[in-house]
């Protein structure tokens, strides 16, 4: 068997296992949203809005791999209303637009997992994955190889998203 060396992936399984026990305690959104804007940059937190929040999916699929989470956390749809379900719409909406001008990808995967059976790796704090693709970014690597390549590093794509936010306003 062939192996491909990845050893960004030993920081996710260390991650996982050194998480608290209890369902709010391991939120990573919670904590993030909960340490407050000084600290943003380094829990990946792009943007704050008064009913959701952007990050950036700190074990990326493809560049550009961003989360939209309600600012609540509460893991069913039906929990939400009002402007705690519109805004995370209205935020992915945005973003896609300006991804669209960051990356020009072909086209986009969102999607929000429902509970842990359907791969919510989170499923206590609903979130909208939206990862941008590429024609042909499915290549040998992922397929085969179990690996994906990710070529820009999250900080750099941080701060150039942070400046295309605050430049849309």
């Amino acid at each position: 068997m062939d192996r491909l060396w990845a050893p960004w992936r030993a920081q996710y399984i260390k991650d996982s296992s050194s998480r608290p026990a209890s369902a709010d305690d391991a939120c990573f959104l919670c904590r993030a949203l909960a340490a407050g804007p000084e600290e943003d940059r380094e829990n990946l937190l792009a943007w704050r809005g008064r009913n959701s929040a952007l990050f950036l999916n700190r074990y990326p699929y493809n560049n550009g791999h961003l989360l939209v989470a309600p600012l609540v956390h509460k893991g069913a749809l039906g929990e939400l209303s009002g402007e705690e379900l519109t805004e995370p719409i209205e935020t992915v909406r945005r973003v896609v637009g300006i991804l669209d001008r960051m990356f020009r990808p072909q086209g986009y995967n969102v999607g929000l997992n429902l509970g842990k059976s359907a791969g919510a790796g989170l499923p206590g704090h609903l979130h909208w994955h939206i990862v941008p693709r590429w024609d042909g970014d499915t290549n040998f690597m992922p397929v085969l190889g179990q690996t994906k390549v990710i070529v820009e590093s999250l900080h750099d794509f941080y701060d150039r998203l942070v400046a295309e936010l605050a430049a849309e306003g």
